[in-house]
């Protein structure tokens, strides 16, 4: 029979394992914004020359160990990096399973298990706001754990769930990127470049049906509001901030669909939102014109402008609403804009699917992680007692 032993959380994974990288060379970095809540895996979006920071290899688990990162969910599973190393934010925990004692894909749902967040920041420590969580807290922490083989049978289970919401998000990446391509072919490779060697005439009947405006005309840009009330996770409408989604709240301040863009921090950063959702502080959200070309068209047409322009700011990067509204743009014909947002529609009803499919997949996962790590539910192959569960049939 399987029993479970009592062990320290630090004698049963490896906290910040040592990983032998070279000063100067350039290796896959991870930063905080590639991790986002509720998604096993995380990957570079850049590379930089070795500096300081937390070092890791393929398939360790990175842990924020700073507030709000932390309460915010950002712990992953990290994948994709060059030559299978690479490095990141000093805010990183980095948890490895232990030869013969853990199983590394188990480290990284354990890691997720409220039990583990919640001892990490009841123990955060510093000034308000810049809290972190020590090392050496984790030398407290004892659980009751399984052996290696119901460790992986346990990761086995919810990582068939991951897998399958891994799949739904690719397929979004995939859908999205379709519709941004044809934008891309229709509006921008398309649109009319004035010629000097054309008369003023010729020059009109070349942008025949195109427009010349601002941003401004198509737009309104409207400031996030702050929130009073703590943020929950999991439950309610999304609170969407200039990275994303960071939680939720009981009440919502835009029906959805709807258009957030990063005001502060993660500048200009451009989101869709299918539900009712609440922009805090940190962004924008879009309001459309009385005149509007279409919700689609006009979150490509925000994805194509560099917002990197329109930073006013020197320590927080800041959009400067005036400078973005006053962007020039082409508004290609009408019937143009037409088709397109029609072609859009079955894409990003697909995407709502998917996303319905996600959050459903997401809830059963989350509900099951801590009925498997306390011992509540087995696996189908466990010997111990306690309900058992095959994933095939859920």
């Amino acid at each position: 029979m399987s029993e479970w032993k009592g062990y320290k959380f630090s004698d049963f994974v490896n906290i910040n394992p040592p990983v032998k990288l070279i000063n100067g060379e350039q290796y896959s970095y991870v930063e905080m914004k590639d991790l986002s809540d509720g998604q096993r895996h995380c990957s570079p979006s850049i590379e930089r020359e070795l500096t300081g920071g937390a070092r890791f290899n393929d398939g360790d688990t990175l842990f924020a160990r700073i507030t709000p990162c932390l309460e915010n969910g950002k712990i992953c599973q990290v994948t994709g990096l060059k030559n299978g190393t690479g490095f990141g934010s000093t805010e990183f925990f980095v948890f490895r399973g232990k030869k013969d004692i853990s199983d590394n894909d188990f480290a990284f749902y354990l890691s997720r298990w409220d039990e583990v967040r919640a001892f990490a920041e009841m123990n955060f420590d510093g000034t308000s706001g810049r809290q972190r969580v020590p090392k050496d807290a984790f030398n407290n922490l004892f659980l009751n754990l399984p052996d290696l083989p119901e460790q992986k049978s346990i990761a086995s289970i919810l990582s068939s769930l991951d897998d399958k919401i891994d799949l739904l998000h690719r397929q979004n990446k995939t859908l999205e990127a379709s519709a941004e391509t044809l934008f891309r072919q229709w509006f921008i490779e398309a649109a009319p470049q004035p010629s000097p060697h054309l008369s003023h005439g010729e020059r009109d009947n070349a942008e025949e049906g195109w427009e010349t405006g601002k941003l401004g005309d198509v737009i309104e840009l409207v400031y996030g509001k702050g929130l009073k009330e703590e943020i929950r996770t999991g439950k309610g409408f999304p609170v969407v901030g200039s990275s994303g989604i960071v939680g939720h709240h009981s009440e919502f301040l835009v029906e959805g669909p709807g258009i957030v863009i990063g005001r502060k921090g993660t500048l200009g950063k451009v989101i869709y939102l299918f539900e009712n959702f609440f922009p805090i502080d940190t962004t924008y959200f879009i309001k459309s014109r009385v005149n509007s070309v279409g919700l689609f068209y006009e979150y490509f047409l925000l994805k194509t402008l560099n917002f990197e322009e329109m930073n006013t700011d020197s320590a927080v990067p800041g959009l400067n609403r005036e400078l973005a509204l006053s962007t020039e743009i082409k508004v290609a014909p009408f019937d143009k804009l037409k088709q397109y947002n029609g072609y859009c529609a079955s894409l990003f009803e697909k995407l709502k699917q998917n996303n319905s499919q996600i959050r459903t997949l997401a809830r059963l996962r989350d509900t099951l992680l801590p009925k498997l790590m306390s011992g509540e539910v087995r696996g189908k192959d466990s010997e111990r007692g306690g309900e058992k569960i095959n994933i095939k049939t859920v």
